[in-house]
């Protein structure tokens, strides 16, 4: 009988990381171009011109546009889509809505891959406490990753806090990956589950870690488009993702401008006496 292996999880060089960083803020810059962006009245057809734009203007290709047929720079997923939204151009973003923008860029050979949700004008109180429950659940969920700590630490992480703060729905089926000279790589990381479990972290290892919340169930069902997943009871979701590197220092977020250093911070400082 033989004994399963775990899949085999890339390792990158210091210099590899630095490369990796390129290709993260680039989707960073990206991103947050698209955040301003974000009013009634664009269509996601229009974000994802922008990003594409943007990208190659700055010595990127787009990561997604033709993946596995994929048409857009961008999967651009409103209210009640969860991820892998298809760019539109009929599709208009109104007062009220919350779109998720994901967006992944190749540099150099190495990609970078994040996630935010955007409020549309104002939005509902109930729907800004999922994008803060859900965005914060993400940042644990980084810091979970350190050197010595096991996979699954950062799946817990990621949970409990969101099992701290209501009755959401964690989407399943669906997580973060490993991430280097492809954007899905192993291995799958599960947004749900109890720690200690799986590979233990060390430095050069690379993720993107994603959260998908809804404010009513977690199920799912994907549209007649091949790509679109959407809850099943037509209530809104948020994703937000980061690309990390593992470093003896602590996790580093690629993806994240500051590298993650305000975010790390502000938890650092909530759970200090």
């Amino acid at each position: 009988m033989f004994k399963r292996r775990r899949p085999a999880i890339q390792v990158k060089t210091p210099e590899q990381v630095e490369l990796m960083r390129a290709a993260g803020l680039l989707v960073g810059r990206t991103l947050e171009l698209l955040r301003e962006a974000v009013k009634p009245g664009i269509t996601t057809m229009d974000l994802d011109t922008l990003a594409e734009r943007h990208i190659r203007d700055n010595g990127g290709v787009p990561s997604f546009k033709g993946y596995h047929g994929f048409t857009g720079t961008i999967c651009a997923s409103v209210n009640e889509e969860i991820v892998h939204g298809i760019p539109n151009a009929a599709k208009t973003l109104r007062d009220g809505d919350v779109i998720s923008i994901d967006c992944g860029a190749i540099v150099g050979g190495w990609h970078g891959d994040a996630a935010i949700t955007v409020p549309v004008g104002e939005i509902s109180a109930e729907l800004r406490r999922l994008l803060e429950v859900t965005e914060e659940s993400l940042w644990r969920g980084l810091a979970a990753g350190r050197a010595g700590a096991r996979l699954t630490d950062i799946s817990h992480a990621i949970e409990a806090h969101i099992r701290s703060q209501g009755p959401y729905g964690i989407v399943e089926g669906y997580g973060g990956h490993g991430i280097g000279t492809e954007m899905h790589m192993d291995p799958l990381i599960p947004n749900h589950g109890a720690a200690g479990h799986g590979p233990v972290l060390t430095a050069g290892m690379c993720f993107a870690v994603e959260p998908m919340v809804n404010l009513g169930t977690k199920e799912t069902a994907e549209l007649a488009d091949g790509w679109t997943v959407v809850t099943t009871d037509g209530r809104s979701s948020a994703h937000f993702e980061h690309t990390f590197a593992v470093t003896p220092d602590g996790p580093r977020v690629l993806t994240a401008l500051d590298e993650g250093r305000e975010w790390f911070a502000k938890l650092e400082s909530d759970t200090s006496p």
